[in-house]
């Protein structure tokens, strides 16, 4: 009996350690044919450089999705098709000008700023008056009778001490979302918020904000962090007076689409497997980052698992979500059209945190199904992406949880840089690294085969 045991335990052994060097061996394959055959970083240049920004409801947008369609078809998907929704269409209107006056205003100064996403705009006139700093809410609450007829300035910094610097985004964030309506409340006419980024250069970084319907939608801007400082001295010393000028608007919502490629399951075509990235992006720079490189990437998944012939077991789809940036209509509509067709969805993977060297991934998933996945860190070490951990996925996703409860991750790729380029003008092409774009790509296709194999 003893001897039957240990015989037991060793064939175990031996079939585990044969399961991981097949693993092993093919994630190599799919390692091998994305260094040497790749395509991301080509595609990436056509989007950003022939397409560029690609905000909800432009023109770029409508190319954008025509592009995703043919190549997503060319990438060898078995079926392509554009799911349509609804979307927001902001528009910026012209060029965002702001001048400070200062020192009893015989001096004025430019200052480098952006409209933030679905601001109202000041109007032909545009906005002038004193400015009122506040460093954070409770700073809003104490000085909210000094702020009617003024200019509110946040300027609330991005949390150095934190290593992952997304932790210091979801900090600081409050202040592009809530800080309008919450002055508006005291009677203020415009809002000026310190960018969100810890750079070192000037670059003013939009992003949407979010308008509580009891007060008035005053006008707000975004400041690049270097004349963030400078206000920030200026008025300390006396008053600072600016003049404000922006032309954001709403026009009526209008179609846009995801694009839906898909590889069709061998044991299990009605069971899917989702992963994606946003094709939209602002519309400052060229969205290389935030998010085509997710896109590019979604696209190099297919094109591999096609070139090595590999045939899953379930139904893969690859999702060009429309609409992150400013309504997340996309995502909705993806999970609302798999409701009402009652899908069965066993995992979704998103790319959104930039084209970086990727560390892991984080999964929206029980604690039972962590301890599985962190199983296959071995596996992704050698690609860089063998931290598993609990909490994170993406936002195009999150819908499928809350509606499905379908288990969710997000790649997580070194995040130091991102918040350099994310929602400014130097999110272009030229600051992604060929190499980095195409390991996250490797880790992300490694992660959806082994899914694939083993469930979750």
């Amino acid at each position: 009996m003893r001897r039957l045991f240990f015989t037991c335990i060793f064939l175990s052994l031996g079939v585990i350690l044969f399961a991981q060097q097949e693993d092993s061996i093919f994630i190599k394959r799919i390692s091998d044919e994305v260094f040497t055959h790749g395509k991301a970083y080509d595609n990436l240049h056509e989007l950003t450089k022939k397409i560029g920004g690609r905000l909800s409801g432009s023109p770029q947008m409508v190319k954008a999705e025509k592009w995703g369609l043919s190549t997503l078809q060319q990438s060898g998907a078995d079926k392509v098709w554009l799911q349509e929704c609804m979307v927001p269409h902001w528009v910026r209107g012209g060029r965002d000008k702001a001048e400070a006056s200062y020192n009893t205003a015989a001096s004025k100064k430019n200052l480098n700023i952006l409209a933030l996403g679905n601001s109202m705009g000041t109007g032909a006139k545009g906005v002038r008056a004193n400015v009122v700093q506040v460093n954070s809410f409770d700073d809003l609450e104490a000085k909210k009778e000094q702020l009617k007829g003024k200019i509110v300035f946040y300027n609330y910094k991005f949390n150095p001490t934190f290593v992952n610097t997304f932790e210091a985004y979801s900090d600081a964030v409050r202040y592009r979302g809530q800080g309008p309506s919450r002055a508006a409340k005291y009677g203020a006419l415009a809002v000026i918020v310190r960018s969100m980024s810890h750079s070192t250069d000037n670059n003013p970084h939009t992003g949407a904000t979010r308008y509580d319907t009891v007060y008035e939608k005053i006008p707000a801007i975004a400041i690049g962090l270097k004349d963030a400082d400078w206000l920030n001295d200026q008025l300390q010393k006396g008053s600072v007076s600016i003049s404000l000028k922006t032309n954001g608007h709403f026009l009526p919502d209008t179609i846009g689409h995801n694009v839906v490629g898909e590889l069709a399951g061998t044991e299990f075509p009605d069971q899917y497997i989702t992963v994606g990235g946003h094709l939209d992006s602002w519309d400052p720079a060229e969205g290389a980052n935030d998010d085509g490189s997710g896109i590019v990437q979604t696209i190099e998944i297919l094109r591999a698992f096609k070139a090595i012939g590999f045939k899953p077991k379930h139904t893969i789809r690859f999702v060009l979500f429309a609409n992150e940036e400013n309504g997340l209509r996309g995502g909705n509509k993806y999970a609302e059209e798999a409701k009402a067709k009652n899908e069965k969805h066993i995992f979704a993977l998103e790319s959104d945190a930039g084209s970086f060297t990727p560390r892991g991934f984080g999964f929206n998933v029980s604690d039972e199904q962590v301890a599985k996945v962190q199983k296959w860190s071995s596996l992704l070490e050698p690609y860089g992406g063998g931290s598993l951990k609990k909490g994170g996925d993406g936002s195009d996703i999150g819908p499928l949880k809350t509606v499905l409860g379908t288990p969710t991750a997000g790649l997580d790729p070194d995040s130091q840089r991102y918040f350099d380029y994310h929602h400014a003008a130097n999110d272009v092409f030229e600051n992604v690294n060929k190499r980095e774009l195409e390991l996250g790509a490797i880790n992300m296709a490694a992660l959806i085969y082994l899914v694939d194999k083993y469930g979750l």
